[in-house]
């Protein structure tokens, strides 16, 4: 059985953090992610979770970091200002590989900007925000019913791949109201979860591995010691600064998503069969674009619309193949270019890259849109 409800992309995602088994949240408020908080605050403790408004950013992401070691599924939420001051913890969980999920709800920046307008100006932040060589993976609903799917998957690959899972939405859609049908019971979706050792306590290394590249993870508590620090480590989970350490250590993170890439990338294909012309766009930006494409096809314009999911791994692959099959790019988004420079990274000359940036506090209309793929693709 299932219900269907008028909800906003922000309340989607509590549901779906609910439903994949969340039941640890620290945060603190800030717009346009207040309504996660809110809403998780009175259904948590309903469900035996728990939640915490911590005295900043800062320590909502290290109350999180805690609260995975102990084997909890856990979240927080935040915008912008907020996302800057959790990137130092954000490395943290990087190389001690625990398992948290972020949501940022973009909006205007730099600094305080415009806490209300809409905006994709985190996209580089989140993949480089905090310091160091490693990798993360960073998704982006384009709807309501996709922020519970995408907020399901985010757990999933955090559990699976020990990674902080950012998922990237914008003002757009964290404010919107869409139908959607959600479960009735949740407990019949599939619950993610860490990998546990199968040796006995006393012969458990805390980042040894297998041919998965993915450590096992017991919770603090359970009898099993390890040692979690930020430095580089070996598979005791002690500091280890050797040459030999640093590579092992700095490969292993890289290869553990490398590896699984077509498990993690995610990208939507809309009216693409026999198109000559390529929009893409994600989040927000792309919900005009699909009526701006159903526009220009009225007008005898063969484009289509590539909508990448997952934005961190970069769809390399797909992007590739797109580059030889249509004459020209289009990459629009709501920030003043920035996802366009990874396409014409990857497109390398071989079609031309055009950037369609909006930065004005709103997001391009259809009609908008149909003038930019007329003007572009002439």
């Amino acid at each position: 059985m299932s219900r269907i409800l008028l909800l906003q992309g922000n309340q989607a995602v509590v549901e779906g953090a609910i439903a994949a088994g969340c039941k640890f949240f620290g945060g603190y408020p800030i717009t346009p992610s207040t309504e996660i908080a809110e809403d998780l605050a009175k259904k948590l403790p309903k469900i035996g979770g728990k939640f915490i408004q911590m005295e900043d950013e800062i320590a909502s992401i290290g109350a999180v970091i805690g609260a995975s070691l102990t084997g909890k599924k856990v979240m927080t939420a935040t915008s912008g200002p907020g996302f800057s001051l959790k990137q130092e913890l954000l490395g943290y969980a990087c190389i001690a590989e625990i398992p948290i999920v972020i949501v940022n709800v973009q909006r205007v920046g730099p600094s305080t900007g415009q806490p209300t307008s809409p905006s994709q100006g985190d996209i580089m932040q989140a993949r480089w925000g905090t310091h160091g060589d490693h990798w993360l993976i960073a998704l982006t609903p384009g709807s309501v019913p996709e922020c519970f799917e995408l907020t399901i998957r985010a757990y999933a690959l955090s559990e699976k791949y020990r990674v902080p899972v950012i998922l990237l939405m914008d003002e757009v859609i964290g404010h919107m109201r869409e139908k959607i049908e959600l479960p009735d019971n949740y407990d019949e979706i599939p619950q993610p979860e860490r990998k546990q050792p199968t040796c006995k306590p006393e012969d458990f290394k805390a980042y040894a591995t297998d041919e998965s590249l993915v450590p096992a993870m017991p919770p603090f508590g359970s009898g099993y010691r390890w040692h979690v620090t930020g430095l580089v480590h070996d598979e005791t989970g002690f500091p280890k600064g050797t040459p030999a350490a640093t590579v092992e250590s700095t490969n292993r993170l890289h290869d553990k998503l490398y590896n699984n890439l077509d498990d993690i990338v995610e990208v939507e294909n809309f009216k693409m069969d026999d198109a000559e012309y390529a929009v893409v766009a994600f989040g927000g930006a792309a919900r005009a674009v699909y009526e701006a494409v159903n526009m220009a096809r009225a007008e005898g314009i063969k484009v289509g619309l590539v909508r990448p999911i997952t934005i961190w791994p970069f769809a390399e692959k797909q992007m590739k193949a797109l580059a030889g099959k249509v004459k020209h790019i289009m990459v629009h988004e709501l920030n003043y270019g920035q996802y366009v420079e990874e396409v014409q990274r990857v497109v390398a000359g071989k079609v031309p890259v055009t950037s369609y940036g909006v930065y004005n506090n709103e997001p391009a209309t259809p009609e908008e849109l149909l003038e930019k793929i007329k003007e572009t693709f002439k």
